[in-house]
């Protein structure tokens, strides 16, 4: 068996445990009905044992991380929490002296969302690039400066070393844990059987520009910003744009601006390079991605793929691509 050690205390998020719990859970559900024996065991340890409580209220059983035999946990994850909750157990001398012989020993440790945080102050990401809560980047970056924070990933994998950018995301580093330890079919059932929009991959950005758009308020280009999404292989210039939005190029461009915090055409590079990067990770060729994304010829998607991402579109569809 395969043991998953969640490191929890009080006031940690409960979801950044829950959730990645039920993804190994499905696993052994989908290794079952395949007549297969389960391959994973998830236990929850805390400093002293005992019931923890977690933000949300809910107290949840715990081991005492002094009773893990040496070598025990295959898997370490520190769960997330906000500051006030966060600097208590930084401060636990029990997970101070413990918690880095722990990770010392596991064949992968990490955290999910601010979890980072712990795992910094112990000194166990020193010289690491890592993933965290978009809320938490700027602050683990100057709090911690060996470490390097990647504020687009949504789960970054640096050797051992897997860190999420929090909450839901804990799950799709499950779902890639689960594709490395046993196979990418089982880790896509196991995503069908929760029932989720995607397998999200690692280098996605937290915010897509969709959701970047939205946030900003009641967009007046919500369905602009929809239609541009469905037609990425579209003429997608400011003219285009203002005639459909029934503006003038010059009200058009100060609005969208106001509305999404872009301008229009940086806004409709980076949807299209976000499609192509979905699109390269399935293994389409360049040309393909190219004619379906509007950045056609495949020069001009190497050219804004490179000054984007600093790396050709065809050596990231050689890293990812799931064939």
């Amino acid at each position: 068996m395969h043991q998953v050690i969640f490191i929890v205390y009080p006031g940690f998020e409960l979801l950044d445990t829950s959730g990645p719990a039920s993804v190994f859970n499905s696993a052994n559900r989908v290794l079952s009905q395949n007549g297969k024996p389960a391959y994973y065991a998830v236990t929850l340890v805390s400093a002293e044992g005992g019931g923890v409580e977690s933000s949300s209220g809910i107290t949840v059983d715990t081991q005492a991380i002094s009773d893990l035999e040496p070598g025990e946990a295959r898997t370490v994850l520190v769960a997330g929490a906000e500051r006030e909750q966060l600097l208590p157990a930084v401060a636990d001398p029990v997970l101070r002296a413990a918690l880095p012989a722990l990770v010392a020993q596991a064949k992968r440790f990490g955290s999910v969302c601010s979890g980072g945080f712990l795992l910094a102050a112990f000194g166990l990401l020193d010289g690491h690039r890592i993933a965290t809560h978009w809320d938490s980047c700027k602050p683990l970056a100057e709090t911690f400066p060996a470490v390097t924070v990647d504020p687009d990933a949504l789960y970054v994998v640096d050797s051992r070393l897997w860190t999420s950018a929090g909450v839901t995301t804990g799950i799709d580093m499950a779902l890639a844990m689960i594709a490395n330890d046993l196979d990418a079919a089982i880790a896509g059932e196991v995503a069908k059987r929760l029932i989720l929009y995607a397998r999200r991959p690692g280098y996605q950005s937290q915010f897509s520009p969709v959701l970047q758009a939205q946030v900003k308020g009641d967009s007046p280009f919500a369905d602009l910003i929809g239609w541009i999404q469905a037609n990425l292989d579209a003429t997608l210039d400011v003219p285009s744009l203002a005639d459909r939005a029934g503006l003038t190029e010059r009200t058009f461009h100060r609005k969208f601006v106001a509305a999404t915090g872009q301008t229009p055409a940086r806004f409709v590079e980076t949807a299209r390079l976000d499609a192509a990067r979905l699109l390269l990770s399935r293994g389409l060729s360049l040309k393909t991605v190219a004619a379906k994304v509007g950045l056609f010829p495949a020069t001009r998607l190497s050219e804004a793929f490179e000054r984007r991402f600093g790396m050709a579109p065809r050596l990231f569809r050689d890293m990812h691509a799931e064939f």
